[in-house]
């Protein structure tokens, strides 16, 4: 997920049920084989394996350098009508690196979000972490329906989006409530205005649906594909509807499949995950004190944090960071531990009376507001349109009290960056019920850490349990999010052996972690 998701709440919160699984059992809303959208899939399939991607130099727009190839396919923004309206998606490659025997197709990548673009996937072929898994496969990344140039989608002025500096309250009073619920309706309907009809079309269901029909217009057979974060909840959609299509499917920080999960419960238990992650950071800080003065303790360490927040409150940092700049750029902390040295570093040269580097890491980007107000506007339309949300006010708020009593840290925002889903104007999907019958589908891999906020570890749990066959590696006591191609050898080795060989460890197994970040010391 690219923002604010989970873990396991059930014991310790009386939360909504949302259980949304068909009586039947059979996969929700997941058509029939001789539905309208599943010919729908096919038709399209057939027309872009016949047209094939043109891959030329990329546009200077996409800001993607030689030998990174672009090029662009054609979907259907309504698989049921797929000689209706078409969405033009954009594709990035690089070839195979290695000789012409060593070739093993194209390698699909999705970052997740929902909203992220994986355009710039191909660079990643350079690395030494990738440089085996390069020589073997084209490295193919690309924008989803809505992202960067495939089909646009916004909900809001970039401007508007981007504004600072802003507050965010740990504790909101009923009068910034208010505030928000107003926020998150005008949100809604902005999507709808600058959609239409077409806003119900972007969800889960058909970023799987494009998946097949890319795999086709690459000349491929069977996918390989490695799917991050919300990456891993639509590749396992794709599973689930063309296994027969699968050929190599890693899941790099799996999202929690069960539907009664998708998408209000993941996102409560990802804000309590996120409050053990922050402890882990400010536990990382307390050990290294000599170094950042912030505090010998965990709970020292949160006072001089919220020392700066109240300070920022009061009067925003260099005019453009207020409190909910400083979270959003915590919050970072949360999903990779390689941030922890230079946010440290910032909060303790702020509590020095100097703010620059605070400034720094915490300003909005004028530059970026497009990319990122789009980001979010396909990330809230995806979510919205995925489930069923609550949409009485009152179980928001009920809900996310409670929890913000033992997990302050980001329940709130996440809450508000979602809210938008209790008043959402398109129709609401079931979620898929996430599963294949035994055999059906080639064994798969799924990687994740074991302190991960974004995706917490059950989901990994889950989903291996949903995808017989599957091998789970888990990175012990690490909270990175997304771990392949990362700095512990060990994950790298296991997706090598899978990707290059189709060698799978045993059903579980277990990395130790990667070694914690050095502290950064202040300039003298």
């Amino acid at each position: 997920m690219r923002a604010p998701l989970l873990y396991g709440l059930a014991g310790s919160l009386a939360l909504t049920a949302m259980s949304v699984t068909p009586a039947s059992g059979a996969p929700a809303d997941q058509p029939p084989a001789g539905a309208p959208e599943m010919r729908g899939v096919a038709l399209a399939a057939e027309r872009a394996a016949a047209a094939g991607i043109k891959f030329g130099k990329c546009p200077t727009i996409e800001g993607l350098p030689a030998p990174i190839q672009c090029g662009t396919m054609f979907v259907p923004l309504n698989y049921a009508q797929p000689e209706g309206r078409q969405l033009e998606l954009t594709v990035s490659r690089v070839p195979a690196a290695g000789k012409k025997d060593e070739r093993q197709g194209s390698l699909v990548f999705n970052p997740g979000g929902p909203g992220a673009s994986g355009m710039y996937f191909p660079l990643v072929g350079s690395f030494p972490e990738w440089k085996n898994i390069a020589r073997a496969y084209d490295m193919v990344g690309y924008a989803p329906r809505g992202v960067g140039r495939s089909a646009p989608l916004s909900c809001q002025n970039p401007k508007d989006f981007a504004k600072a500096p802003t507050l965010s309250p740990s504790h909101p009073d009923a009068t910034f409530k208010k505030e928000r619920i107003a926020r998150a309706k005008a949100y809604a309907q902005g999507c709808l205005k600058n959609a239409g009809e077409a806003l119900q079309h972007y969800n889960t269901l058909n970023n799987a649906r494009d998946l097949d029909v890319l795999r086709a217009a690459l000349g491929e057979k069977k996918l390989n594909f490695v799917g991050a974060s919300y990456g891993t909840y639509f590749g396992a959609v794709y599973a689930t509807m063309f296994p027969t299509h699968v050929r190599r499917m890693v899941f790099d920080s799996a999202v929690n499949p069960a539907p009664h999960q998708i998408w209000y419960r993941n996102n409560l238990e990802q804000s309590l995950a996120f409050e053990r992650r922050w402890a882990d950071f400010r536990a990382w800080v307390a050990k290294h004190d000599k170094t950042y003065k912030l505090g010998r303790t965990p709970a020292e360490v949160q006072r001089s944090y919220d020392k700066v927040r109240a300070q920022i409150a009061a009067k925003p940092a260099g005019g453009k960071v207020g409190t909910a700049q400083l979270q959003a750029a915590y919050l970072k902390a949360g999903y990779y531990d390689d941030y922890w040295p230079q946010r440290a570093h910032a909060l303790a040269e702020y509590l020095r009376g100097n703010d620059k580097p605070l400034v720094a890491q915490a300003s909005n980007h004028p530059e970026a507001a497009a990319e990122d107000e789009n980001g979010n506007a396909v990330y809230t339309a995806v979510e919205c349109n995925d489930a069923p949300w609550p949409t009485d006010w009152r179980v928001w708020d009920r809900d996310n009290s409670r929890l913000a009593r033992i997990a302050p840290f980001e329940t709130w925002d996440n809450a508000w960056m979602n809210l938008p889903c209790a008043y959402w104007p398109a129709p609401r999907q079931q979620p898929v019920d996430v599963r294949v019958a035994e055999g059906a589908l080639p064994p798969t891999l799924i990687m994740a850490a074991e302190r991960d906020a974004a995706t917490p570890y059950e989901g990994a749990l889950e989903l291996h349990r949903r995808l017989p066959g599957s091998a789970l590696v888990t990175e012990r006591e690490a909270g990175t999010h997304g771990i392949s191609g990362g700095p512990n050898p060990c994950i790298n080795g296991h997706m090598d052996a899978y990707l290059i060989n189709g060698q799978l460890p045993v059903r579980r197994a277990a990395c130790a972690p990667h070694p914690e970040p050095k502290p950064m010391a202040a300039p003298k």
